[in-house]
């Protein structure tokens, strides 16, 4: 198995690293800090398996999921994020990721996850499988607004209700607070919505926000 671990923080790079020598017939394992670099390496090597942080300072990790699934078909994708289940997993296995795992998993369900994944089959956790369950339940799972947003509407949304400035989602994401403040009129846009206060409402209401 070849496996690429994309994250842009070396120390959990290194720590995947030596958990995946536990991956039996691992043939190889590379690294990449950013979207550039994932791709950079796809160029030069096949991957059944990539490990992808979902937060990377060049282009979001759904974003190059996104492109993943269509120009490599045959490679599985498994997000690894720091962010609660509900803001991304729903939207990551829509885009088609095999799996959706936070980063304060244990090493036991990595490995689990991974040899699903590798036997064609997907992977989530159960706290996951049981959030699924009770939003199909209510039937609301597509048709909530924020559905509508892009990779990266959807990011800076939570950053505004979270109380960042546009300064410092700029600082953040590498961009001008100015098309940071062009994304908060697509998102009020497409949101229906005219303050941050009745963004910050939605989000809390759809438990999209701690």
């Amino acid at each position: 198995m070849n496996i690429l671990i994309c994250d842009d923080h070396k120390i959990i790079r290194v720590g995947l690293r030596q958990l995946l020598q536990q991956v039996p017939d691992l043939n190889l394992i590379e690294e990449a800090d950013s979207a550039k670099e994932v791709f950079k390496q796809l160029n030069i090597n096949y991957f059944d398996l990539i490990l992808l942080d979902i937060s990377l300072p060049d282009i979001c990790g759904l974003e190059i999921l996104q492109t993943v699934r269509i120009k490599y078909p045959t490679t599985k994708i498994l997000m690894l994020s720091m962010h609660p289940q509900e803001q991304y997993a729903i939207r990551s296995l829509k885009l088609g990721a095999s799996g959706y795992l936070t980063k304060d998993t244990t090493s036991n369900e990595l490995l689990v996850a991974i040899k699903r994944i590798s036997e064609g089959g997907k992977y989530i956790s159960s706290e996951l499988a049981e959030s699924l369950a009770m939003q199909f339940d209510n039937n609301n799972v597509f048709r909530q607004k924020h559905e509508s947003l892009s990779c990266r509407e959807f990011d800076i949304m939570l950053k505004l209700v979270k109380g960042k400035s546009l300064i410092e989602i700029g600082n953040e994401l590498f961009i001008s607070n100015k098309t940071v403040s062009t994304y908060r009129g697509r998102i009020m846009e497409k949101m229906s919505f005219k303050k941050n206060t009745d963004l910050t409402r939605y989000c809390i209401e759809n438990n999209l926000i701690n």
